[in-house]
């Protein structure tokens, strides 16, 4: 079995599963569907398509399936879980991670609660349709927490509390990586990272459009210069915005959208950008911020890959190792909190976070290096501060 990706006459993309014959696999075909123009039927088709493979392998009909085979199946991807696995599942690659492994407690989870809904394995469904109490997170997400007196659990999902430890760049990187590479639209994109906490599919899905580089720009929701990401799509370079406010277009006007301010570097870079003669005025047609400067896709949209890969080339160069556009992103908002005295609204909305809970459980805690921290371990330990 495999992953089919399939190219809408709009430009929008779906994916499916396919047996090796090349017929539709119906089952996941219609369980993806109910996810269909969404970045989750992606991440769900190739969850999923393990999870059959593994089926497959098992000799399991969807009918035959318990609750213990899928607690089985997670602790073959990777999670914790206290009894015999049979053979290995996935030799040679590396197991899921804490996110991995919610997603495809999420995805399978659904899967079979859908395949209850039409009938079958209805003993499963109700296993797997399970529910809690509403915890504090619940009510810091929504305002529907504070009045709903059960919320969905899932049996299959990663247990206990959770902190996660963002990678975050070296010190002196940004300037180390402005050095050292090669062009000015590499400039911008190293400055447009660290300035403004983008996303690497947000800033290689920018069109000129959604710029308002000016004070009092003709939008009016924001008096300083910002920038208005949109989620389209049907991008040529199928580089997608991860979060789907509504925005439109009035009279060439970008209005709505998430708005992020910019900084007075992240205008210089943009005007030296297209004044220097790397994009091509007139020649693009397609109206993208970032475009291709060598090969045959010259003057083309640049791919999120692109911009990974020279992020990671200019690293290597400069000596950083490896660097990933996200942790741009995880600096970003660890400098806001700093800077805000750990404000948890102002870095959700400077970096454009769904909720403050999720700002909270990655970038909450305090840097094992910062001077107070130091002090308060001194003392305990009775040396000199």
């Amino acid at each position: 079995m495999r992953v089919q990706q399939i190219e809408r006459k709009c430009g929008r993309r779906s994916w499916t599963i396919l047996w090796p014959e090349g017929t539709v696999h119906v089952e996941a075909d219609r369980f993806l569907r109910q996810h269909d123009g969404s970045g989750t039927q992606r991440t769900y088709a190739y969850l999923l398509v393990d999870h059959l493979r593994w089926l497959e392998r098992e000799c399991l009909a969807f009918s035959a399936v318990q609750l213990r085979d899928l607690e089985r199946y997670m602790g073959m991807v990777g999670a914790e879980v206290r009894m015999p696995l049979g053979e290995p599942w996935r030799v040679g690659k590396r197991p899921y991670g804490r996110s991995a492994l919610s997603a495809t407690a999420s995805c399978v989870k659904g899967f079979y609660l859908h395949q209850a809904s039409l009938g079958v394995n209805v003993e499963l469904g109700g296993k797997l349709d399970g529910t809690r109490l509403p915890s504090r997170v619940d009510r810091h997400r929504s305002l529907l927490g504070h009045v709903k007196t059960a919320m969905p659990a899932n049996p299959l999902a990663p247990k206990g509390p959770h902190r996660r430890h963002p990678k975050m760049l070296p010190d002196g990187a940004r300037e180390r990586l402005l050095e050292t590479v090669n062009s000015a639209r590499d400039r911008l994109l190293v400055t447009w990272l660290a300035d403004g906490g983008l996303r690497i599919g947000e800033l290689c899905g920018l069109h000129l459009v959604d710029l308002h580089l000016r004070e009092n720009a003709a939008c009016g929701e924001c008096r300083s210069p910002h920038l208005h990401v949109c989620h389209r799509p049907d991008n040529p370079n199928r580089a997608e915005a991860k979060t789907k406010h509504p925005w439109r277009i009035e009279h060439g006007t970008v209005t709505g959208g998430l708005i992020k301010r910019v900084s007075p570097a992240m205008v210089h870079t943009y005007f030296e950008y297209l004044t220097g003669g790397e994009y091509p005025r007139g020649a693009a047609g397609h109206g993208m911020l970032l475009v291709q400067l060598h090969g045959p896709g010259t003057g083309q949209p640049w791919a999120p890959v692109g911009a990974r890969r020279m992020l990671g080339r200019a690293g290597k160069r400069s000596g950083l190792g490896l660097v990933k556009p996200h942790a741009f992103r995880h600096s970003f908002t660890s400098a806001v909190l700093d800077a805000s005295d750990g404000n948890l609204l102002i870095a959700r909305d400077a970096g454009g976070w769904a909720s403050a809970a999720t700002v909270d459980e990655v970038y909450g805690h305090v840097d094992i290096h910062d001077p107070a921290f130091d002090a308060a371990l001194r003392t305990v330990w009775g040396e000199p501060k």
